[in-house]
């Protein structure tokens, strides 16, 4: 799984990190980097988070759009309820795509 953004902020959100730590999932030291042409051509399918005309596009993939709400500048549990949106929808995608979850 890749993840990149079309104008990403400096830093990850404390918020986020601190509502993902609750999945038990540490994202303390990632950095946030714009998406690139090339990588989108690996994936299978691409989600994209209402980046307007910004998005990716690349023919013949499964693209999907988002309605989710941009965590930056938002409260911790502002960030746990996009948190849950995301999880709920990257499990029915994955149901849609026939993908198994441990």
């Amino acid at each position: 799984m890749l993840s990149g953004g079309s104008a990403p902020a400096p830093a990850v959100n404390p918020a986020a990190v601190a509502a993902m730590a609750e999945e038990d999932i540490d994202i303390a030291n990632r950095v946030p980097h714009a998406w690139a042409d090339a990588g989108l051509g690996l994936a299978d399918v691409v989600v994209t988070m209402g980046c307007g005309d910004a998005c990716p596009f690349s023919p013949g993939q499964r693209h999907e759009d988002w309605d989710v709400a941009d965590p930056g500048d938002r409260t911790l549990k502002e960030v746990r309820l996009t948190r849950d949106n995301i999880k709920r929808r990257v499990r029915g995608l994955f149901d849609t795509l026939g993908i198994g979850r441990t």
